[in-house]
């Protein structure tokens, strides 16, 4: 299974637009003989527009390796989602940071628009589940691209844009510090994290730029039951994590905001090299 979607909070209205919007683009895109557009070879327009999107509860999930619709879709959502939601002084972005060149161009624009970076929240990170044996190198790279060099680099480009009093937190998880069946390549990608942070503080000593890693354990996110969801287990697997949370529950995605917030404030001030772990001792006992 891999987590190959991008998925955004939707409010009613905005997904009856985009829903509109979409349908009408991708049927335009498919009604020309598919020897013109190889991209829809095989594929009548319903079908293609079913596997570009769907929209699921109140969230919108978007095949992220289809780029035909990337340039709309980005206009729409600026129109509708978090950006509109935080307010008129938000700036969205889209890039890859396991891509360079697309590092550089955001940190420019960030330059340009803001001058300087105060908190740096390292968030981004996929993975793919693959028992050992089974495990593909496309799977490894990407994984690895994006969850480590990807996050590395996001720091190293970050920090001329920082100073002191800055902070930087990194998204780890549990399966750093224990093993997870058929999740080995995402773990390892997860506790090197842990160890860059270990040693970038030690790296940014008398910058007063402060390094620490969060990480939550099973938490309640559209991104969990969604994936779940493809497996025909969805209700046994929670009950197991849950199971095995010694606080009987697994978390909300606003107890991992508020473990962020102290993290990005002076509330945190002494420390670095740190892990938080926001997992109701899923990982501690």
């Amino acid at each position: 299974m891999r987590f190959n979607y991008i998925q955004w909070r939707l409010s009613r209205r905005a997904r009856a637009a985009i829903r509109r919007s979409l349908m009408r683009s991708t049927a335009s895109m498919c009604s020309v003989p598919h020897t013109q557009r190889p991209e829809c070879r095989g594929q009548r327009a319903p079908e293609r527009r079913q596997r570009i999107f769907n929209l699921w509860r109140d969230f919108l999930i978007v095949d992220a390796r289809d780029d035909l619709i990337t340039l709309q879709l980005l206009e729409l959502l600026d129109k509708y989602t978090a950006r509109a939601a935080i307010g008129p002084e938000a700036i969205a972005i889209q890039g890859d940071i396991s891509n360079l060149d697309d590092l550089d161009r955001i940190f420019t624009q960030v330059k340009a628009a803001k001058g300087r970076i105060d908190v740096l929240f390292a968030n981004a990170g996929l993975g793919d589940f693959q028992p050992i044996g089974s495990i593909t190198e496309e799977s490894f790279d990407r994984t690895f691209g994006i969850n480590v060099k990807g996050t590395l680099f996001t720091v190293q480009k970050a920090l001329a844009l920082m100073g002191a009093g800055g902070s930087v937190i990194l998204t780890g998880s549990t399966t750093g510090t224990m093993g997870t069946p058929a999740f080995s390549v995402y773990s390892a990608t997860k506790a090197a994290l842990r160890n860059f942070a270990r040693s970038s503080a030690l790296d940014l000593q008398g910058t007063g730029i402060r390094v620490n890693v969060l990480s939550p354990g099973p938490i309640a996110t559209p991104g969990l039951d969604l994936a779940l969801s493809g497996t025909g287990q969805k209700d046994a697997i929670i009950d197991g994590m849950t199971a095995q949370v010694p606080l009987g529950r697994i978390g909300q995605a606003e107890e991992v905001a508020a473990a962020a917030l102290f993290l990005a404030s002076d509330e945190s001030s002494f420390m670095t090299g740190s892990e938080m772990f926001m997992d109701g001792g899923f990982a501690q006992v």
